[in-house]
């Protein structure tokens, strides 16, 4: 994957985050707010680090649970899309189809990957 690609990519993963975070801040009231959307970010954060399929190129390379390709795939489709949909149910439509957009076209750019986890 080149460098574009990986920097549109932790671009995404960031925007995804930000969604999830807005989307529990706007769910929830009070000192709740604070501790909703720590904790969603927190549960997002760890899904995406942990599970991983050992010697991707496009991470370290360590997968601390180690899981098919089809499956990390599965996750990142699930945290950066469901990011975008985030951004849409608290109220941030335009947000939301901009981020859906652009995990659309950096998979787009990522057929080699895509190969790649579709056969591990």
């Amino acid at each position: 994957m080149n460098t574009a690609n990986l920097a549109l990519r932790f671009l995404l993963e960031l925007a995804a985050l930000g969604g999830f975070g807005v989307l529990a801040w706007n769910l929830t009231d009070g000192w709740w707010r604070v501790m909703a959307a720590i904790l969603t970010l927190v549960v997002v954060v760890t899904l995406w680090g942990v599970f991983a399929v050992p010697d991707d190129p496009s991470r370290s390379g360590n997968a601390p649970v180690p899981v098919p390709g089809l499956a990390r795939l599965g996750l990142e489709l699930v945290i950066l899309l469901g990011g975008g949909l985030a951004f849409h149910y608290a109220g941030h439509s335009l947000a939301g189809i901009a981020l859906v957009a652009l995990v659309l076209l950096h998979y787009a750019l990522s057929v080699e990957r895509l190969t790649w986890l579709l056969q591990q």
